[in-house]
């Protein structure tokens, strides 16, 4: 769950981005797994889903080795968190920090990497575009 203030907007990254609602100071506990808002599906649940439901999971949806069992999956704007090969976010922990100071109506990024290896195969993770 984002600990921050923020808002959804079109990015220029990729769609749809996430941005900071107020100045972040670098070193801020930005996001943790908080149940009931992040949660994880098991792949036999997502086996059991319908196609289109399957195809939202795994767009938003990651696997990560700090939170094993399943994919990870947010019900918060940090679903929208677009990656950067140069990002303003610390992801290779369980819990999410500022890496830098962020501005006020700055995108908030990640890189998806950090986050988990099943990245590799994007193109626009492998180029830093999409």
């Amino acid at each position: 769950m984002l600990l921050v203030p923020t808002y959804l907007a079109p990015s220029a990254v990729h769609g749809i981005g996430v941005f900071a609602a107020a100045p972040i100071p670098k070193g801020t506990l930005m996001w943790e797994f908080v149940e009931g808002i992040d949660y994880i599906l098991s792949d036999q649940q997502v086996a059991k889903m319908p196609t289109h439901a399957q195809e939202f999971v795994l767009e938003y949806g990651y696997y990560c080795p700090h939170f094993p069992g399943g994919l990870v999956m947010s019900s918060d704007n940090s679903r929208y968190i677009n990656h950067c090969d140069t990002p303003n976010t610390e992801n290779s922990t369980a819990k999410a920090y500022a890496l830098r100071d962020i501005a006020a109506h700055e995108e908030i990024t990640c890189d998806y990497m950090d986050l988990s290896e099943q990245y590799i195969e994007l193109p626009y993770v492998r180029t830093g575009t999409r």
